[in-house]
C-alpha cells in the first residue's frame, strides 16, 4: 500500500539537524540505544476518573513494514549507488550548503545492503502504561551507531498517531461496554457502537488510514475504507473471512437536498425519504441524514406518515431492516436527549429518542430500559467528543433508555484533535558505547516539572510483583535481553509478523 510519493527518499525522512549529528558523538562510538515512550497523559483528551494511565502499543508492524523494510528497499537499497548518493548530495548543498554534509556513511549503508538495526517492542495491542518504553532500538554493527537515532523523527511521526487513536477509541469502547451492562443493551453491539466518520478531516489519506486501523482495534464500524486496505497489507487480515470493518448504506445532505420538494414555503425532504425506504433500499439498515431543512418535523411529522413504510420493510440476510435518522447540527446532547430550557411539549423538549418513542414504540429491556422498534435508530457523528458521549449516555440512562439506541460517529474531531503531546511520546538514547565499553546517560532538565527526566542505560519492561507493566533501566546486556519487549525487527527483517485479531484481543482484554 504505497502512499507516499516516489520522489521522496526513505534516507532523507528526517528533521535537518539530523544530518549533522554523526559527527557529533564522542569519536570511536560504536552504539546508540534509544527507546520510545508516552511520558506523560497531563494533555490527554480523556476521562480522568475512568482512564487508566496507559496507551496502546499500535503501528510498528506497518511502520516496519512500509517504511524500515519497503520504502529504504525502493528508495534505497535497490537503486544504484551513484543515484541515491549523488540526490543526497544535492539535497544536502542545497539545503545546508555545499560540502556541509559527507555521504560516506550513506555510501557504506549502501554497501551493507541492509539497516544494521535491533528493535524490540511490546506486543501491539498492550496497554502500555505512561513513563514505560513500547518499543527501544539500538544498532547492531558499530559503523553505524548514528542511524540510530537518525530515525528517531520518522519513528516519531510516525508511531504516535496510531498508538493515540487506538488509545482513545479504547477508551470510548470502554465506556459503551460499561454503559451497555448498566442499561441491559447487548454488549456484541458495541463494535458497531462506534463509527469512524473521519477521514474528511484527516491531514490527508496516509493519516486517515493509520488512524483509522487504530480505530478499528476496537470497532468495526467505519466509513474510512482506506483502513481496511492497511489492515490487509500489513497486519494479515483478510476481508473475505474475518470482520475488519463494516458500514451502511446513507445519504447525505448533496442528495437530500437534490431530492427535495421546493414548491412548498419550507422545502421538504419527504418525497426523498419516502424513496430511499421503498425503492432504493426496501431492505437492511440504511442511514437518512434528518436535518437538511427540518429535523424536528423529519422525527415526529414526517416520522409518522413515513411509519407504515418503515415498518413494512423486510429484513437482509443478516436478519436487519432499520431506518437510521442522522441529526448532524446543534448541540448532540440536547438534540439526543432533549433541551430543558425548550418549551414544554416540544420536540425539543423531549429530544430525539423520546419522539421516535412516541411514534414508533418499542420494548423494556430486563435492566428496565427502553429499547426502540428495531426497525428505527439513531446515529449521531457530529463533534462528538468522549465528554459529550459520556453526557449523552448518562442523559439516555436516565430517561430510562438503553444505550444500544444509539451509534455515534467518531469524527476528526476527536482523531485531529491530537498531538504527539497528548501523551508525550518522545524518543530518547538512555545508553551508548565508545570503543564498545558502556555509558549509562539520561535527561533531566532543571527546568522541566519531571516530565522530560528520562530513564537511564540498558532497560527491561517486565511485570512487577502486582503484574503491573513496569520499567526496569541501568540493566545489563543480560537484563535487557529478559522481559517483555519482544525482538520485531533485525538486520532488515521482521522478526514478527502478528495479525490483527490477535491484536484485537490483547486491545480488548
Amino acid at each position: 500500500m504505497q502512499l507516499i510519493m516516489k520522489n521522496f527518499d526513505a534516507s532523507t525522512f528526517l528533521d535537518g539537524y539530523k544530518t549533522g549529528h554523526r559527527i557529533q558523538y564522542p569519536e570511536n562510538t560504536t552504539l546508540v540505544y534509544s527507546n520510545l515512550t508516552p511520558r506523560s497523559s497531563r494533555l490527554a483528551n480523556v476521562i480522568r476518573d475512568r482512564y487508566d494511565d496507559t496507551v496502546v502499543v499500535f503501528g510498528i508492524q506497518s511502520f516496519i513494514k512500509e517504511y524500515l523494510i519497503k520504502e529504504w528497499n525502493e528508495t534505497f537499497f535497490e537503486r544504484p549507488k551513484k543515484e541515491v548518493i549523488e540526490k543526497y548530495q544535492r539535497l544536502m548543498d542545497a539545503y545546508l550548503g555545499p560540502n556541509q554534509v559527507t555521504t560516506e556513511h550513506l555510501e557504506d549503508l549502501h554497501d551493507l545492503g541492509f539497516l544494521p538495526l535491533c528493535i524490540k517492542a511490546l506486543p501491539e495491542g498492550t496497554h502500555c502504561p505512561i513513563k514505560v518504553p513500547m518499543l527501544t532500538i539500538y544498532n547492531t554493527n558499530p559503523d553505524f551507531f548514528w542511524l540510530t537515532n537518525y530515525l528517531e523523527t520518522v519513528m516519531s511521526s510516525e508511531l504516535w498517531k496510531p498508538c493515540t487513536t487506538a488509545t482513545i477509541a479504547n477508551e470510548y469502547r470502554k465506556m459503551l461496554v460499561d454503559y451497555a451492562q448498566f442499561t441491559g443493551s447487548p454488549v456484541e453491539f458495541v463494535p458497531f457502537q462506534g463509527h469512524d466518520f473521519s477521514f474528511r478531516g484527516m491531514s490527508g489519506r496516509h493519516d486517515a488510514a493509520r488512524s483509522g486501523a487504530g480505530h478499528l482495534t476496537s470497532f468495526v464500524g467505519t466509513d474510512t475504507i482506506p483502513s481496511l486496505n492497511y489492515i490487509e497489507e500489513y497486519y494479515n487480515a483478510n476481508i473475505d473471512n474475518e470482520l475488519i470493518g463494516c458500514s451502511v448504506n446513507a445519504s447525505e445532505h448533496s442528495v437530500a437536498s437534490m431530492n427535495s420538494d421546493y414548491s412548498m414555503e419550507t422545502p421538504s425532504d419527504l418525497p426523498f425519504i419516502k424513496r430511499m425506504i421503498n425503492d432504493v433500499y426496501p431492505s437492511g439498515i440504511v442511514s437518512i441524514i434528518a436535518d437538511t431543512f427540518d429535523y424536528f418535523r423529519m422525527i415526529t411529522e414526517y416520522a409518522k406518515k413515513l411509519k407504515q413504510d418503515i415498518l413494512s420493510r423486510k429484513p437482509d440476510i443478516n436478519g436487519n431492516a432499520k431506518v437510521v435518522f442522522r441529526p448532524d447540527s446543534s448541540d448532540p446532547v440536547k438534540i439526543i436527549c432533549g433541551d430543558p430550557d425548550a418549551p414544554v411539549g416540544t420536540p425539543e423538549r423531549k429530544g430525539s429518542l423520546q419522539c421516535l418513542w412516541e411514534v414508533f414504540g418499542g420494548t423494556i429491556n430486563a435492566a428496565g430500559y427502553k429499547v426502540l422498534d428495531p426497525h428505527v435508530g439513531l446515529i449521531y457523528g457530529d463533534s462528538i467528543t468522549l465528554e459529550r458521549c459520556r453526557s449523552i449516555l448518562a442523559r439516555m440512562s436516565e430517561a430510562g433508555f438503553a444505550s444500544g439506541n444509539i451509534v455515534f460517529g467518531i469524527g476528526s474531531f476527536t482523531y485531529q484533535y491530537l498531538t504527539r503531546d497528548t501523551f508525550g511520546f518522545a524518543m530518547k538514547a538512555t545508553y551508548g558505547e565508545v570503543n564498545h565499553v558502556g555509558r549509562e546517560i539520561f535527561k533531566n532538565p532543571k527546568t522541566d516539572s519531571g516530565v522530560k527526566k528520562s530513564a537511564k542505560g540498558l532497560l527491561r519492561v517486565d511485570y512487577n510483583e502486582s503484574g503491573q507493566i513496569t520499567l526496569y533501566d541501568q540493566q545489563s546486556w543480560q537484563g535487557e535481553k529478559s522481559g517483555l519487549l519482544r525482538e520485531v525487527f533485525r538486520n532488515g527483517r521482521l522478526m514478527i509478523d502478528d495479525s490483527f485479531s490477535e491484536i484485537r484481543k490483547r486491545v480488548q482484554k
